[in-house]
């Protein structure tokens, strides 16, 4: 899954394409941009199965390409339930040594860091975006209950790159799906998600808001059903069946 931009849905990928629901989301940034942001997601209702991944993406001062953070539940481990976080850019030039990442996204040029980590589906995590010097970015999966940091991956990027801008968009894939054959619709298995309105320890950021949550328009549109709550400070969003 990549590439998404929320006023441009005809350019996104192929894989992109394939996320069921999508959501936009917006700051009020200082000139130089965000030093950090944290996409908060609560998991609690998610069944512990793979193929679903919650994600939200984010872009950089000059340079084009995307980037994304979020969660994708997986099947228990000896009777522990563990989730697996993610961290990538697709952008041309960016490097790691960390041993989480290795180099390359979705076939193309970027890094891609993800680890599998012991979870209680219940709390909310914090997936933490922030600048630890220079260009180089720090992925974190931060329990917002036991404050328990997970480092997900460290990359660095070309020099040119400035900080986090002010609006992207996020998605809910059932990236199972993404094997280029056909799928019944109705078939989509039951998830959700509560995603909260993004925020920032930067000076001078302001109105982290989710500003919109949607059917991706495709072949299963209006056939997964799909429904989005409004709760204190996000959405809970429903999508599958049972």
């Amino acid at each position: 899954m990549k590439l998404f931009a929320p006023t441009l849905l005809a350019a996104c990928v192929p894989s992109a394409c394939l996320a069921v629901v999508y959501n936009e989301w917006a700051f009020v940034v200082p000139p130089t941009g965000l030093s950090d942001i944290s996409f908060p997601f609560n998991v609690a209702n998610a069944p512990h199965r793979r193929g679903f991944y919650f994600a939200q993406q984010f872009n950089f001062q000059n340079i084009s390409s995307v980037c994304y953070t979020g969660l994708q539940p997986q099947v228990d481990d000896n009777g522990k339930s563990v989730i697996r976080g993610v961290f990538s850019s697709f952008q041309d030039g960016t490097t790691t040594s960390h041993p989480n990442c290795s180099p390359g996204a979705d076939g193309g040029p970027g890094v891609s860091c993800g680890l599998i980590f012991p979870a209680d589906y219940s709390h909310t995590f914090n997936m933490v975006v922030e600048n630890t010097g220079g260009t180089t970015w720090r992925g974190s999966a931060v329990d917002t209950v036991t404050n328990v940091a997970t480092e997900i991956g460290v990359w660095t990027l070309p020099s040119e790159a400035g900080g986090i801008l002010g609006s992207q968009g996020g998605f809910i894939e059932y990236f199972l799906w993404n094997d280029g054959r056909s799928h019944d619709c109705s078939t989509l298995p039951f998830t959700e998600v509560t995603i909260f309105n993004p925020t920032s320890k930067t000076t001078g950021a302001s109105g982290g808001t989710i500003t919109s949550v949607y059917e991706q328009p495709g072949d299963c549109v209006t056939m997964v059903n799909f429904s989005d709550t409004l709760v204190p400070g996000g959405h809970d969003i429903k999508v599958g069946f049972s």
